[in-house]
């Protein structure tokens, strides 16, 4: 890209809408604001702003990345009680961003975007509501992320179970589990925070493993005063403490695609932290995971072994053959109890934009395109779908690391098209298919060599590919997406947009 393209006066004012109020679509709104773009709005389905951090609510829903890179780089928070923080805590510090940008005049609650089309004469979007309203816009920003499908397993007769049943993400309060005999399926990242504190009430948890994580340490620690005072004083120590935390992910990073060697020293640890805390070997056995360390997310928790341990909780790591009406068979034909079945099933995470109906130019479905794979230039853009743009979108998230930095990395790239679509009225910028997918042959082949095409998991798809995860350190993605390369993108003219026709200038032109 051209520097005085880059540079280019604004022109118009774009209309922006963003859809989704989590810590993307929030970060993307105060980006927005700080470049002088005040024509957005925010749309978000639910009642309040808040995204996983507003959904989890389970006992024990805490961050499992430190507090300190937990953040906004440019909105550190010095007050966290803890060096892990938990779900009330993160809530608050997203309520406070909204409040700080002055954003909740930028919100619209309750409304959620069944459908979106790309008018390719007018060059906009028509986005419609789940109450039919139709709301036209320049330029969409997707902020929906990739962790807010629920995913329920489909299980036999599981209408027949008389009890409550729910997702772990949609935790019922409504629902008391003292005394009573809880299954709980599932063993992932919810699933061992949750297990430790519901054992503590309930009469009785059965607990349904598929396959044993890895499960290191949680170096887990209460901030006291002096802390707080420090990071207050003195912010250049707030920032180091960051910086240290995340050189330490970076390194996690390279051991997951380039170094797998030294994926052997994550699983060391992680063995002896089993043996640590479990004394028997028949359940040691039932709880080491048969995985290569890191094909599957790797968890950290200092309570969880202890609970699995005690008499209040029992492993059966046996697949599920069917739900009864009071309580859960097992392929072995083994019958156990519940009152109450609780999903610790993780999310659709491969399910990009769903249920959302997207239709780009000529009407191209988004569905379509990604029908044997999602993907996308950086992440970010897709070819045929001019103007939108996707944060946290296919192979931005991390299997070690902070989402925030990605994408706050993210957010910068976006800001800087949109300052493109504002200096050009009657244009609309897309990536170019030849380099989205130029790009995504790369990604895929160095995806084949990481550790997560080792094992099924929520990272893959049913056919093995790995739409979610980017192989490697954040800060590579952050230097990829520092700056536009002009050619990598297309201005297109409003209303002459032609399927196989004559090739639409670069933005290095």
């Amino acid at each position: 890209m051209s520097s005085n393209f880059a540079t280019a006066c604004r022109a118009y004012d774009p209309l922006i809408v963003i859809i989704g109020a989590g810590f993307a679509g929030v970060a993307m709104a105060h980006r927005l604001k700080k470049d002088g773009f005040t024509n957005f709005t925010i749309l978000e389905k639910a009642a309040d702003i808040g995204g996983v951090w507003r959904d989890n609510t389970y006992p024990g829903a805490a961050c499992d990345v430190p507090s300190a890179l937990y953040s906004l780089s440019y909105k550190p928070n010095p007050r966290w009680s803890r060096r892990y923080a938990e779900q009330p805590e993160i809530l608050k510090y997203l309520q406070q961003l909204v409040e700080s940008g002055d954003l909740a005049a930028h919100l619209r609650t309750q409304t959620e975007v069944v459908a979106m089309t790309f008018d390719d004469q007018l060059g906009r979007w028509t986005l419609v509501t789940n109450s039919n309203e139709t709301i036209t816009c320049d330029v969409v920003v997707s902020a929906v992320g990739q962790l807010s499908l629920p995913h329920v397993p489909v299980i036999a007769d599981a209408d027949t179970f008389q009890g409550p049943r729910f997702h772990s993400a949609r935790w019922d309060r409504s629902v008391s589990l003292r005394g009573k005999q809880v299954a709980v399926i599932g063993t992932g990242a919810s699933a061992i925070q949750f297990v430790p504190h519901i054992a503590q009430e309930a009469e009785h948890v059965t607990l349904y493993q598929r396959t044993a994580p890895w499960i290191l340490p949680k170096w887990d620690s209460r901030y006291g005063v002096l802390h707080d005072r420090v990071s207050e004083l003195l912010p250049m120590a707030l920032r180091l403490e960051r910086f240290a935390v995340w050189l330490i992910f970076e390194l996690l990073a390279v051991t997951l695609v380039d170094a797998k060697p030294l994926s052997r020293v994550l699983g060391a640890i992680a063995r002896r932290h089993l043996h640590r805390q479990v004394a028997s070997p028949s359940l040691r056995e039932q709880l080491m995971p048969s995985d290569a360390p890191g094909c599957k997310r790797v968890l950290f928790s200092n309570d969880y072994y202890p609970a699995i341990a005690s008499d209040r909780v029992s492993l059966v790591p046996k697949a599920i053959a069917e739900l009864c009406d009071n309580g859960v068979k097992t392929v072995d034909g083994e019958f156990r109890p519940a009152d109450v079945v609780i999903y610790g099933t993780g999310f659709r995470a491969t399910d990009f934009l769903a249920p959302m109906s997207v239709r780009g130019s000529h009407g191209v479905s988004l569905a379509e395109v990604w029908k044997t794979q999602a993907y996308a230039y950086l992440g970010i853009t897709v070819p045929m779908f001019p103007n939108l743009f996707l944060l946290y979108g296919p192979n931005t998230n991390v299997g070690s690391g902070s989402i925030l930095y990605m994408i706050e990395s993210q957010v910068r790239h976006i800001a800087t098209l949109i300052k493109v679509v504002a200096a050009h009225p009657g244009h609309a910028v897309e990536v170019k298919s030849e380099i989205a997918q130029r790009y995504n042959t790369r990604l895929r082949r160095r995806l084949r060599r990481s550790v997560w095409a080792l094992c099924a998991s929520w990272y893959r798809t049913s056919s093995g590919e790995i739409p979610t995860n980017w192989p490697g350190p954040t800060l590579v993605y952050r230097l990829l997406t520092r700056k536009l390369r002009g050619g990598d993108y297309a201005l297109r003219k409003v209303g002459r947009l032609k399927v196989g026709g004559p090739p639409e200038p670069s933005l290095a032109d």
